[in-house]
């Protein structure tokens, strides 16, 4: 039986896209597999029960019998973390989490375990990544999201120093087409001289993590002033109207398929955020825009979000759930999966992990 653990340098880098990806790709290759979560600090409570909204995910999607509460081992609430750090004989989570695992891989081919969000996570439990793929004795696919030159290179390297010999290799995702040369031509040469294999490297696609207008008047509690809109549209860029009309129009124009966040009576804002590719009007402050807004929103079909907080607390939230690539919606895993298809080594993939194709 095989173990892998899947993870990643910091939150939103594609870890439970992948993981789910690689589940649905061992099952097509004539693997059975398991699935389990070990720490989860996002709560979900389901029928009375605590588990984790990837686990659920993960259930329907690989079509396992376990319950999503038993493959989310260690999911973190206020109250289970003060019992822990208070009482004076704290549980040993890790014995849980290896139980687990025993369970969730009878029978089973391969393993998966899903890490939480960071490598960072879950030291303060006793059941942080490395240990656990330590314990457990798992190969370890560390997934690094590109953010500048610099801090791939450093998260890989971070990445490769807290989990020594069980790092199998990297994912690199979310490059741009403008870091492409640099991430081929140059930093790949070097991980792989120091170690640290690359299977591939996946390029930045806007739509993976884009939020629906739906998800951003749920999120923010907005009031909706136009009657006509369409709650599945994506909006994958957020900028903030701050500027001279002038300007704000010039910016406008270089983004395509954007939410605007600008105070409500900034009327010259609005209007030239609804001269350009804007999906959605965010107005802070609970500032009631002018009627010529609304009714031009309304005829270009651009709903009109009214919000109670301020810009720097709205920016905030959307900032704080921004970037997740969000599974409830099947076509984005689908994407996904075609991407990861593409750009994948597979063959070099799994004869690291031990694995026939």
């Amino acid at each position: 039986m095989k173990s892998l653990y899947v993870t990643s340098v910091e939150r939103f880098s594609g870890k439970t896209a992948t993981c789910l990806a690689l589940g649905k790709r061992f099952i097509a290759d004539g693997y059975h597999i398991g699935y389990l979560k070990p720490l989860s600090l996002d709560p979900w409570w389901l029928s009375g029960r605590l588990a984790d909204e990837d686990a659920v995910f993960a259930k329907e999607i690989l079509n396992l019998p376990s319950e999503p509460w038993d493959l989310s081992t260690v999911v973190v609430t206020p109250q289970i973390l003060r019992s822990q750090l208070q009482t004076t004989e704290p549980r040993d989570l890790m014995a849980d989490v290896q139980a687990a695992a025993e369970r969730e891989a009878a029978g089973k081919d391969i393993l998966l375990l899903e890490g939480g969000g960071s490598l960072r996570e879950g030291y303060v439990m006793g059941v942080p990544s490395p240990s656990v793929a330590h314990t457990l004795g798992s190969d370890v696919l560390a997934i690094v999201k590109y953010r500048d030159e610099v801090r791939l290179l450093d998260d890989a390297l971070a990445a490769h120093t807290r989990l020594g010999s069980r790092l199998l290799g990297l994912l690199i995702n979310r490059v741009s087409a403008e870091a492409e040369e640099f991430v081929t031509q140059t930093a790949i040469p070097y991980l792989e001289a120091n170690g640290m294999p690359v299977f591939g490297v996946l390029p930045e696609v806007r739509a993976l993590t884009a939020l629906t207008v739906g998800e951003l008047i749920d999120l923010l509690g907005a009031e909706v002033l136009t009657l006509e809109f369409d709650p599945e549209v994506l909006v994958e860029n957020v900028t903030v109207g701050a500027m001279n009309a002038d300007a704000a129009l010039r910016r406008f124009r270089q983004q395509l398929n954007k939410g605007v966040i600008t105070g409500g009576d900034r009327t010259d804002i609005q209007l030239a955020a609804l001269e350009t590719s804007t999906r959605a009007l965010i107005l802070t402050g609970n500032l009631r825009p002018s009627p010529l807004v609304v009714k031009q929103a309304n005829e270009f079909g651009v709903p009109v979000l009214l919000v109670r907080s301020n810009t720097i607390e709205t920016i905030e939230k959307i900032e704080a759930t921004f970037g997740k690539t969000r599974l409830g919606q099947p076509v984005k895993l689908q994407q996904y999966e075609q991407l990861l298809n593409r750009h994948m080594d597979w063959g070099r993939f799994y004869a690291k992990l031990g694995l026939h194709k």
